[in-house]
């Protein structure tokens, strides 16, 4: 596809990186000489210095050809200017970012309509609907929901005390009498799609698929379930904090926010009635004790400084919090967050790039599926994708075991009319079905290609 991007700050570079190791023909627009220097070095883009709301800078781009463009800016305002002048230009679709609280309210729809807008991307909101998941599942570092949350995939560490280990993986869904799937599992350096006869190691990383109901009865009959945190402290009053303390206190939870800029500290008390605010430093271990860290269930660090989250966030677990998460944006500060021992880190960045690459995949699909959603699995190394089956096709009514997948492909799960499935060989692809595919080291943009 040829895709135009305009704005190369952390989501704009991330997605850069995505959309050329999907073999994208992208053009690059950005009004910093330097940034497009140093990104001609690292990546095969066609890099513009220019003003992305400038038409004619857009058709020298080629807008009037590209088949997606994308506004990343810093600036709502002109994403939506820019996205709305591309598509009177020509631009085939368009994906602008957004993050004021006030225009993803009410008006969003609007907006959407007026601007012929295809999809606004905010990652603070995604972000922060991310971590509520994760805190809704304490034991999980990670949780991906497909089909509206009726099937989730979450990611454990095991411990050497885990009753998962030394297990074969045909033998543990008849020894806990639960339905789920081990589905990838991360050794090391080494991303695996395991088979039956697979055995599980101390320190592995699993994702496993499951509904909620039976996800929760294998962490009871494992020992792994913990309560849902019922008080939750936020350090660093960012749109990202905003967002989730007001999912959290929708939900009943008891949240505390610590923040040193006292503006920000009035804006949180006078919007989200029934927080607690505390004004100061947060790397202080005073103030955290004066805001009742030991007796909190959970401590989110999301401050704009990957350092200090992860710092902060690496006390609370030495001080027995029962639920860390960290917002890292740097992909070499998250892999040295999780070498700490913080198991729960969570990037913005990621985030948004498994929303537009969805998008994108969506976009070249064939006619016999679409993808529904898309998750990148194990620091990039696999993906997770949810297919809905649109009609009758050639894998459609085959037992599982008949079918001939591709090495690295698993199916983790069927839903059919809200039901969750956990495949066994006797199952089948109906039409209208969501079919979960695992990938290994390969990318799919249908799901025929899972096959030989």
């Amino acid at each position: 596809m040829k895709i135009i991007l305009v704005g190369c700050g952390k989501i704009g570079v991330a997605l850069i990186g995505a959309l050329v190791n999907e073999g994208h023909d992208l053009v690059v627009i950005d009004n910093r000489r330097e940034v497009l220097d140093e990104l001609t070095n690292q990546y095969d883009v066609m890099c513009m210095e220019g003003n992305g709301a400038d038409c004619e800078a857009l058709l020298e781009a080629g807008v009037d050809k590209c088949d997606l463009f994308i506004a990343v800016t810093g600036s709502d305002e002109l994403n939506m200017l820019m996205c709305f002048l591309a598509k009177r230009q020509g631009a085939g679709h368009t994906i602008a970012r957004i993050r004021n609280p006030q225009y993803n309210d009410k008006s969003l729809s609007f907006l959407r309509q007026q601007l012929d807008l295809d999809l606004p991307v905010n990652p603070e909101l995604l972000t922060a609907q991310e971590l509520y998941h994760v805190l809704k599942l304490p034991a999980a570092s990670k949780v991906e929901t497909f089909s509206r949350r009726s099937f989730e995939m979450v990611e454990l560490r095991l411990k050497d005390d885990s009753p998962l280990l030394g297990q074969r993986l045909m033998d543990l869904r008849s020894r806990f009498k639960a339905k789920f799937l081990i589905c990838v599992v991360q050794r090391e350096n080494e991303v695996i799609i395991p088979r039956g006869d697979f055995v599980l190691h101390a320190g592995d990383r699993i994702g496993l698929t499951a509904d909620r109901a039976e996800l929760w009865k294998l962490l009871r009959a494992t020992g792994l379930a913990k309560r849902q945190a019922r008080n939750v402290t936020l350090l660093g009053g960012s749109r990202i904090a905003f967002y989730l303390a007001k999912m959290l206190l929708n939900s009943g939870t008891d949240v505390t926010l610590i923040d040193t800029d006292r503006s920000i500290c009035h804006k949180f008390s006078d919007l989200l009635p029934g927080i607690r605010v505390y004004c100061g430093d947060g790397t202080q271990r005073e103030l955290l004790q004066e805001a009742g860290l030991l007796e909190q269930n959970a401590f989110v660090t999301l401050t704009g400084m990957d350092e200090e989250n992860i710092i902060v966030a690496y006390y609370a677990r030495t001080q027995k919090v029962s639920q860390v998460i960290a917002k890292v944006n740097r992909d070499e500060m998250a892999i040295m967050a999780e070498q700490m021992g913080l198991e729960s880190v969570i990037s913005p960045k990621t985030v948004v790039v498994n929303v537009v690459l969805r998008y994108v995949r969506a976009l070249q699909s064939s006619m016999g599926s679409s993808i529904e959603n898309l998750y990148q699995l194990m620091e990039g190394r696999a993906e997770a994708l949810e297919f809905i089956v649109q009609g009758e096709t050639g894998y459609t009514g085959i037992p599982l075991k008949s079918l001939r997948l591709k090495k690295n492909i698993l199916i983790g799960g069927i839903l059919r009319d809200r039901k969750a499935i956990i495949p066994a060989g006797d199952d089948m692809i109906l039409p209208g079905d969501h079919v979960v595919v695992i990938a290994g080291h390969r990318r799919l943009n249908a799901l025929e290609e899972i096959l030989f």
